[in-house]
């Protein structure tokens, strides 16, 4: 857990990419647009480019840095790699943070809700196929589980 003094108008994006070398968020298109910026913020996905930090004081922020725990892999970066669906990597911080949202707060998601939660996350590599059915194994593997 990190405490911050920050001024106004240093986006969460900067504060943690630049106060406290938490570099897996990527800084992409600095708009909005790209969703390579996505960090968890009390559950929610959002954008961190478009984010003031001062917003986020004494609220829980999961970066891609928190998904693995333990030196395990999170299921959704296990998936990940099983499937493909990681290329030149840019973009993946971003979506795997936006699924991981969606996965909290539905364990077994439609493919095309799936789509939904990923439509803000763009990448140039995969053709996104790759990465849709890896989500949807989580939820699959998830529900097999129960």
């Amino acid at each position: 857990m990190a405490n911050l003094e920050v001024g106004p108008d240093v986006t969460l994006l900067d504060a943690l990419r630049g106060n406290i070398n938490l570099t897996g968020t990527k800084r992409g298109c600095d708009i909005g647009a790209c969703g390579a910026c996505t960090v968890i913020v009390d559950g929610e996905a959002i954008l961190s480019c478009m984010t003031q930090a001062v917003r986020c004081k004494g609220k829980k922020i999961t970066t891609v840095e928190g998904l693995a725990l333990g030196g395990q892999l999170h299921p959704l970066q296990a998936s990940a790699i099983k499937h493909g669906a990681v290329q030149c990597g840019f973009c993946t911080p971003g979506w795997l943070m936006s699924a991981k949202a969606l996965i909290d707060r539905n364990p077994h998601p439609t493919r095309e809700e799936v789509i939904q939660a990923l439509s803000g996350n763009f990448c140039r590599c995969t053709g996104y196929q790759k990465i849709i059915d890896s989500v949807v194994a989580v939820g699959t593997m998830s529900a097999a589980a129960e």
